[in-house]
């Protein structure tokens, strides 16, 4: 298997992390001869069984934890969480090749849309920096496996925390701010924390992808145009949402839960002015908060990344678990395997929307598609960005071939359960009321 010469130093680096390496130097120091004899064992690094050593050591390391960074000054810029507590990222830096090059990834987390769930969602860590883990595993896409992630394993990455409940979107016109103790600055966040990764070196980049996931992944669809425009005219821009595609469409009762919940969303966090105002002069403000519009108004290549039957919007949307459907429904929604044919109907029929809001966006040269048949949600930032094919395309071999201009990527699975590779949701933990 070829690697190249950065891959292998690469991997001799966590491999010497990790201990192996210096462990081995300590148990020969003190032979003069075997020492020598070590040396001349490392040279010849880039031989096939080298390469191949160091690629199975690194299928078995630890997790790569990356530390949480507070924004500095945040207090100052009201860039705050729900709680009023700083904004926060982690951030690893990137090397070799990669070192000009940045994933910037928008976490995600559902909204709220009452003051009530706000005032519960401060008291989590998608309300409150106080609370979010110190160190988050990267994954996927920001991995820095170089076997699993080999287009993007060595560069800047970046993953800002959701802690405003409105997709980075909120700015201050929250009219209740000072009764109920909340604040609601996604905006801000968003900004203050691109100024700051601005100074960094984001604003050098050569190569930069915007993403996310759920709530986050419709985030991007706001803030891709306005990333691609604070960096150099030179740079590659691109972005994409994982499971953030979600679809204005009715549950299995006939009316628009999804679009309700959103103009609530809207209504609390004051967000109708950041709307796309083309959309909003035709439309109802709620409908211009979906992606199927909001694609229509970007111009910087993107890319979808979505399941046909991502299981947070068969629970949310087209069920609408609040609506109470019943126990066949709650044992279909748990584990997609035990959904009858005529559940399974009714889910392709969602499917079958989701994919005609895609026709006009999939003609257009600059986009790319995947949609598989996984009862999933996000997918880029866990196993699935190398486990989970499309005709024997990877999630990871898709976007670096869309990313980097290789290869056009415009692939729609066909309907459950034809794929193989899918490691489909179990939610039999989940709270379905």
């Amino acid at each position: 298997m070829h690697i190249s010469r950065e891959m292998a130093i690469h991997r001799l680096r966590l491999w010497w992390t990790r201990g192996s390496g210096r462990d081995l130097v300590i148990s020969v120091i003190g032979f003069g001869s075997l020492f020598i004899a070590l040396i001349f064992t490392i040279a010849p690094l880039f031989s096939d069984k080298q390469q191949h050593y160091l690629l199975q050591d690194e299928q078995h390391h630890s997790p790569f934890l990356v530390d949480l960074t507070l924004l500095q000054n945040a207090h100052q810029k009201n860039a705050v969480c729900l709680d009023g507590s700083p904004a926060a990222y982690h951030f690893t830096k990137g090397f070799g090749s990669g070192s000009s090059s940045w994933i910037v990834h928008l976490e995600g987390g559902s909204w709220c849309s009452t003051v009530s769930s706000c005032i519960l969602r401060k008291s989590t860590a998608l309300g409150s920096s106080d609370l979010m883990e110190k160190q988050k595993e990267f994954k996927g896409i920001l991995s820095n496996d170089a076997s699993q992630n080999p287009d993007f394993f060595n560069w800047n990455k970046v993953k800002i925390r959701y802690c405003d409940g409105a997709s980075f979107l909120g700015r201050d016109g929250n009219k209740n701010e000072n009764k109920t103790g909340l604040f609601f600055r996604g905006q801000i966040i968003w900004e203050s924390i691109m100024e700051e990764l601005l100074t960094r070196g984001l604003k050098d980049a050569s190569q930069a992808l915007l993403t996310g996931c759920s709530a986050g992944g419709l985030a991007t669809f706001f803030h891709c145009d306005s990333f691609h425009a604070l960096l150099p005219s030179v740079a590659r821009v691109k972005c994409f949402s994982d499971g953030g595609y979600f679809l204005d469409s009715k549950d299995i009762s006939g009316a628009m839960t999804i679009r309700s919940f959103y103009r609530d969303v809207i209504d609390l966090h004051d967000l109708e002015k950041i709307l796309p105002r083309d959309c909003i002069a035709n439309k109802e403000a709620s409908q211009c908060f979906f992606p199927q519009e909001l694609i229509k108004f970007i111009d910087t290549p993107f890319l979808i990344l979505n399941s046909a039957y991502d299981w947070w919007q068969i629970i949310h949307v087209l069920v609408a678990k609040k609506l109470n459907p019943g126990l066949l429904w709650e044992r279909c929604m748990t584990n997609i395997q035990s959904c009858s044919q005529d559940q399974i109907k009714i889910i392709n029929g969602f499917r079958e929307t989701l994919i005609s809001t895609l026709r006009d966006f999939q003609h257009r040269k600059d986009s790319g598609l995947y949609i598989n048949s996984c009862y999933q949600h996000c997918q880029a930032t866990s196993d699935l960005w190398h486990s989970l094919k499309i005709n024997n395309k990877s999630i990871a071999e898709a976007v670096g071939d869309w990313y980097l201009d290789r290869d056009e990527v415009k692939i729609i699975d066909c309907a459950y359960p034809c794929n193989p590779t899918c490691e489909h949701a179990d939610l039999s933990l989940y709270k379905f009321n």
